[in-house]
């Protein structure tokens, strides 16, 4: 029985100290929409790395691309 509070009381701290670190952006845009005029591919393989983003590039079409590093496969 004791325990059993015990562990109650645990989770009950826990929920309360850690309830409010989780918090969904308000009315946040997506980071790239699509150019006027173009349809939006679904990718065909996963995210090559951290920090990579789905976007169009115009002369091949969709690819990932990473702000530092450029177009993953070396597109220009």
């Amino acid at each position: 029985m004791k325990s059993s509070i015990f562990h109650c009381a645990a989770v009950l701290c826990a929920t309360a100290t850690l309830g409010g670190c989780v918090v969904a952006p308000i009315g946040m845009e997506p980071a790239y929409a699509p150019p006027p005029g173009v349809v939006y591919v679904t990718p065909t393989y996963a995210m090559p790395a951290p920090g990579y983003m789905w976007q169009f590039n115009s002369q091949y079409g969709w690819g990932w691309r990473h702000p530092r590093q450029g177009w993953h496969r070396g597109w220009r």
